[in-house]
């Protein structure tokens, strides 16, 4: 006598892409909502480098990462805006061409550079 067929159903190949889009939609809505005060100190930031930048309180992103990546010779990974102390700064992150990663603390006022530390020396 043969053996049984089991009585569950396989979802057709065409419904798996669906199903693992939600599933990561699931997963995604899950970690923003776990991130939500950290998502919204992002967005105040945001809301005062436009307000400071508006109001002539701080040079524009591209002439600092311009006189930046000219000076250190090398590409802006990342930029960070900070208000600190009373003080506006940009805070870079560049990647020079012989893998060394510089930490360039920036004046936002007048672009004047306050601090250069070798990323992971202190």
């Amino acid at each position: 006598m043969p053996l049984p067929r089991p009585r569950f159903h396989l979802p057709r190949l065409r419904a798996l892409p669906v199903l693992g889009a939600a599933a990561c939609v699931a997963v995604l809505w899950g970690a923003i909502a776990l991130q939500a005060p950290s998502a919204q100190s992002d967005e105040s930031d945001h809301e005062l480098a436009r307000q400071a930048l508006q109001q002539g309180k701080v040079l524009p992103l591209r002439t600092v990462l311009d006189q930046v990546e000219r000076e250190y010779k090398g590409q802006v990974i990342k930029v960070e805006f900070e208000h600190d102390d009373g003080r506006f700064l940009y805070e870079l992150r560049v990647l020079q061409a012989d893998g060394r990663v510089l930490k360039v603390k920036i004046n936002a006022v007048n672009g004047k550079v306050l601090s250069v530390r070798q990323k992971g020396r202190d």
